[in-house]
């Protein structure tokens, strides 16, 4: 393996996990090493419970993302989310999709099918795909849940050539199944703006990632049931330290499903996993840096 591992270091990726867990010098553009993030608010009505939550509790978040795609929201409820987040100062991410709406295929429902996660079938569900974003940036929204490298890579050239806005920002989803910092760097030069690995890597893989980008990594503090309901909270500190910039996504637990449909009691109790996060990262990593109310960039 030397020969290996010394070939991996030539071109400027880790030989190795990091197990000595390393902490990351690099930050947001403001400095910061963390933000919050909000999975699965599926609409402007519980995205404004979740948002008036928050401010009761005198916490701040930085992105609302929305999971079961755009094509599940009329024009109205878009530009109602978009205005939510101009108002509140956060950023919302939309979900390409979703890829039942586009396939007939049912594989994608099968045991062995599910393995391609939301991977897009035949170019006419590129096609779409770009529909939905054109859509979307139309009403406003600039920031985008992708599932699919290829669709990525389009996606990339489309802002490249102005085709679709400029500022347009694609964050790469946990359902695409990436785990290790080749991967990560391929997304990163193919036009990823942050990239969520699996929900159940370790700290010293995520070190190793981090070492390979600059792109900030999103990682789940908890997760709903069908992915494992798994809750991280005590590693947060240790997330932030070794992979900074992070988005730390926070309230999966409260679903059942990646796509539940959040209800506004869902939504409460999801903002209140932000408080409860944000009490482990100051008991145990006081001096870790989060992003001010408004930092979006």
């Amino acid at each position: 393996m030397k020969d290996t591992k010394a070939f991996l270091d030539k071109i400027g990726l880790p030989a190795g996990d990091l197990y000595d867990l390393p902490s990351s010098e690099k930050r947001f553009s403001d400095g910061a090493q963390y933000r919050f993030e909000v999975p699965g608010i599926q609409g402007p009505g519980t995205m404004k419970t979740l948002l008036e939550a928050l401010d009761e509790y005198e916490i701040a978040i930085h992105r609302v993302t929305q999971t079961k795609g755009i094509m599940t929201l009329t024009d109205d409820e878009i530009a109602g989310m978009v205005s939510l987040a101009d108002e509140y100062t956060v950023d919302l991410v939309l979900a390409i999709g979703p890829r039942a709406v586009y396939d007939t295929s049912a594989s994608v429902h099968t045991p062995e099918g599910q393995r391609m996660g939301y991977r897009l079938r035949g170019q006419d569900q590129i096609v779409r795909a770009i529909e939905d974003v054109k859509r979307a940036a139309k009403l406003g929204c600039r920031s985008f849940l992708v599932y699919d490298e290829g669709c990525l890579w389009v996606l990339n050239e489309a802002r490249k050539l102005g085709e679709i806005p400029v500022d347009c920002k694609f964050k790469i989803s946990a359902h695409a199944g990436h785990g290790n910092p080749c991967s990560a760097r391929l997304l990163e030069n193919i036009g990823a703006n942050s990239v969520n690995p699996v929900r159940d890597i370790q700290l010293q893989m995520l070190a190793a990632m981090r070492s390979a980008i600059q792109i900030p990594i999103d990682i789940h503090t908890e997760n709903p049931a069908s992915s494992g309901g798994f809750i991280r909270h005590y590693e947060v500190p240790e997330m932030i330290r070794v992979a900074s910039p992070v988005y730390l996504k926070t309230g999966g637990s409260v679903a059942k499903t990646h796509s539940w449909d959040t209800t506004d009691a869902d939504a409460k109790a999801r903002a209140k996993q932000i408080v409860l996060v944000k009490r482990v990262i100051d008991e145990y990593y006081p001096d870790a840096i989060c992003s001010q109310k408004g930092s979006v960039g």
